[in-house]
């Protein structure tokens, strides 16, 4: 991997996330040599993937190289590569472009879209959870505009213009508040021969609640918005197959559409290695103790979404959003420099800034300790919190410039089929 030798330890970070990038961060020109490895040579931010998917931004509006990231940190090497395997007796890893020696291993893998064992829906179904898979989602949903634009049949139209998303978290309620504004304010447009009253979006929620992780209040009031904007939300409503088609429920509901977007789950991505008692049956995630160290490894770490650290405020482990992430890289750096100095680790402790969802346009929800709103002000504060979270003043312009020029003109300028999709049978 022509990674020099050092006489300083060597810190391996597997994974360009919020938790690895912040991790690196807070190790710059500390007296550590610092590797970190990502299968792609870029950070995603992943709570604006949706407005990718649905032609708002591009997606170079919301990656950042992780090369450039690190080049003012003399002491941190970046290498494009995948870890498959973790050898603890020799303290080295083996990926896909040589081995490397470590004397502290740091996981922070993140994540991947949960199919629940439903290999119809892995096959027929599109997951977003990378960039690729966010312009996959875009070029599908433009194609089938496309397509409904020409079909002389009423029912092949009808597929084409049903838009399917199940999952009511999050991810879920955003896209399908932004396709429901693509709707309502481009196809009267661009697509003056289809009538947008049989464009239809389906939000399927297993739950009886949309936001499931939110209170109640923003559970209301963003199914509320979503109806508003004309979004049909199925709460309590599970998908049992799909074959490229037809979407069967739990239900009586039987859906027509060639777009299903799974947004109902994810599952961790561990790496080959460690012993099979350190992660979690379902969801695949790595047990930590309150120092982020995989249990029985004293050198091994996972941070974010990988980690699962049960506590008395949460006995399930914390939040699988950024806040956390970030907040354990950060002390993970402070932690790591204790261990080497032999000073006392810290405990982590999350502190809950709160949670939020934009629905579209004016139209967003804020979870805080004492304050709990929404409408416009929840609105314009989370455009704020993720303008700022953003790597890199050069994407806070761009994706600053994009919503101004979007909410001005009720447009969305990324309508691009750039990279056809073409599905796989």
């Amino acid at each position: 991997m022509n990674i020099p030798e050092s006489k300083n330890l060597r810190i391996v970070i597997v994974g360009g996330g919020f938790a690895g990038v912040k991790l690196a961060k807070s190790l710059k020109n500390k007296k550590v040599q610092v590797v970190l490895i990502d299968k792609r040579n870029y950070h995603t931010f992943q709570p604006l993937l949706y407005q990718v998917s649905s032609a708002g931004l591009e997606p170079d509006s919301i990656a950042y190289p992780l090369r450039k990231i690190i080049k003012k940190h003399e002491n941190a090497f970046f290498r494009y590569a995948e870890v498959e395997q973790i050898f603890p007796e020799t303290k080295s890893i083996q990926t896909n472009i040589g081995n490397l020696s470590y004397d502290y291993l740091v996981i922070a893998t993140g994540t991947k879209t949960n199919y629940f064992g439903n290999a119809a829906v892995k096959k027929y179904s599109m997951a977003m959870k990378t960039i690729p898979q966010a312009l996959d989602i875009r070029s599908l949903m433009l194609q089938n505009l496309e397509k409904a634009a020409i079909s002389s049949s009423d029912s092949d139209r009808k597929s084409f213009l049903n838009f399917v998303i199940v999952g009511g978290g999050p991810t879920g309620v955003e896209l399908a508040g932004a396709i429901a504004e693509l709707k309502n304010n481009i196809l009267p447009r661009d697509y003056r021969d289809l009538n947008p009253k049989d464009m239809n979006i389906h939000l399927l929620e297993g739950n009886s609640r949309v936001l499931p992780p939110m209170s109640e209040h923003a559970s209301k009031k963003a199914e509320k918005f979503l109806l508003d904007l004309g979004v049909q939300v199925h709460c309590n409503t599970f998908v049992t197959d799909y074959d490229g088609k037809t979407v069967k429920t739990n239900s009586d509901l039987k859906l027509e559409s060639e777009t299903l977007i799974w947004a109902a789950g994810v599952t961790g991505r561990p790496i080959q290695g460690l012993k099979a008692d350190v992660l979690t049956e379902r969801v695949n995630r790595y047990l930590v103790n309150t120092y982020n160290q995989i249990n029985g490894y004293a050198s091994i770490f996972a941070l974010g979404d990988i980690a699962l650290m049960k506590t008395v405020d949460y006995p399930n482990g914390h939040p699988q959003v950024a806040q956390p992430a970030i907040q354990q890289g950060e002390l993970l750096g402070k932690n790591l420099m204790n261990l080497i100095n032999g000073k006392p680790l810290k405990e982590f402790v999350y502190k809950d800034k709160g949670s939020m969802a934009t629905i579209g346009r004016n139209k967003a929800v804020v979870d805080l300790k004492r304050f709990k709103f929404g409408g416009f002000f929840a609105w314009f504060v989370w455009m704020f919190v993720h303008l700022m979270s953003l790597v890199g003043f050069r994407n806070r312009v761009i994706v600053f410039f994009n919503w101004g020029y979007n909410y001005i003109n009720f447009d969305k300028a990324a309508r691009l089929i750039i990279r056809p999709f073409k599905r796989v049978d």
